[in-house]
């Protein structure tokens, strides 16, 4: 009796899973790692503000001073020159000192990290209140739509600064400035977060209205899911590229407001600086020759600003096929 030896068939369920690439792979693969890897300018850009991220998350650690430390301050080393100065500049400030004699450098570092925090917290909130109200007005339509849109032009026709300066003067005017001081940042973000956010409702609700219309969405509907389901777990999704490219663009937005509103004295205060205000502290000294005061954070402002919104307008085109020239 004679025996076959049978070979076994392999099975092609586990072969797919063995050879699946990894999320890594799959982003190598990814038009949009094809195209940072072609653009100099999005790599410098984002190399650049992976620097910042990482000064203002390591600040402590960095910075040869703590700003904040009245024991580490001595008023006879204010407005010292940057080290390079051979007359009268200090080599342990290399960038100089400000009107406190607190170290530049120092300052400058915990000063990004404030800016940071108070740029994205406050795009976080705008885009929060935004993609709910964008989605909700896409995807009900009608009066709902009409109500919801009809309030966000309305919020449009004030610009931020202006709402932001009277809401933060009145609420300086109402509690004091001791109060104000203590809740500066939290009332930053409160205000530039609340004016910003129908730049989210009007992109999102355009985007819904195109997406809704689409049969995985009637699918949804047929399969009997509700209407929070469908629109956050299946239509959100499909509309996070303009997000991305809006986010970027309104942190460097809200930075800038934020310097805006320090530099008139309702930003963060003295013993908080931020990127804002310093420059607003340096200012009154820059005509007397101590430049460097002013100068110096806001090149650091304008680096940060400028890589951002770089960033942005790659995304952009990357994110939007009619744009991408190849």
């Amino acid at each position: 009796m004679s025996t076959t030896n049978q070979t076994p068939t392999p099975n092609p369920v586990a072969t797919d899973m063995d050879k699946a690439p990894s999320l890594w792979e799959r982003f190598k693969d990814s038009h949009v790692w094809h195209s940072f890897t072609r653009d100099r300018v999005a790599q410098l850009s984002l190399t650049i503000f992976m620097g910042y991220v990482i000064m203002a998350l390591f600040a402590p650690v960095i910075a040869p001073f703590d700003p904040y430390d009245p024991t580490q301050i001595d008023i006879m080393n204010s407005e010292l020159p940057p080290s390079w100065d051979e007359d009268m500049g200090d080599d342990q400030f290399w960038l100089g000192t400000d009107a406190q004699g607190r170290d530049l450098w120092s300052t400058i570092l915990y000063g990004t990290r404030i800016s940071l925090t108070i740029g994205i917290c406050a795009v976080l909130l705008q885009a929060t209140i935004g993609i709910i109200i964008g989605l909700i007005a896409g995807y009900r339509g009608g009066r709902v739509d009409s109500i919801l849109m009809r309030f966000a032009d309305v919020q449009l026709s004030f610009s931020t600064m202006m709402v932001a300066i009277v809401v933060l003067a009145v609420f300086q005017a109402s509690f004091g400035t001791e109060l104000y001081q203590d809740l500066a940042m939290l009332m930053l973000v409160l205000v530039i977060g609340i004016a910003e956010w129908p730049q989210y409702a009007r992109t999102i609700r355009a985007s819904v209205l195109a997406e809704k219309k689409k049969e995985y969405v009637d699918a949804a509907r047929v399969m009997g899911l509700g209407q929070i389901r469908i629109m956050f777990r299946h239509i959100l999704p499909n509309t996070l590229s303009p997000i991305l490219v809006i986010s970027t663009v309104q942190v460097a937005n809200a930075i800038i407001s934020e310097a805006s509103l320090s530099f008139l004295g309702l930003g963060m205060p003295v013993s908080q600086p931020s990127l804002g205000s310093l420059i607003s502290s340096g200012f009154e000294y820059i005509f007397s020759g101590t430049w460097w005061i002013t100068v110096i954070p806001g090149l650091v402002l304008v680096v940060l600003v400028l890589v951002m919104n770089l960033l942005g307008d790659w995304l952009r085109d990357v994110l939007n096929p009619k744009l991408y020239k190849g």
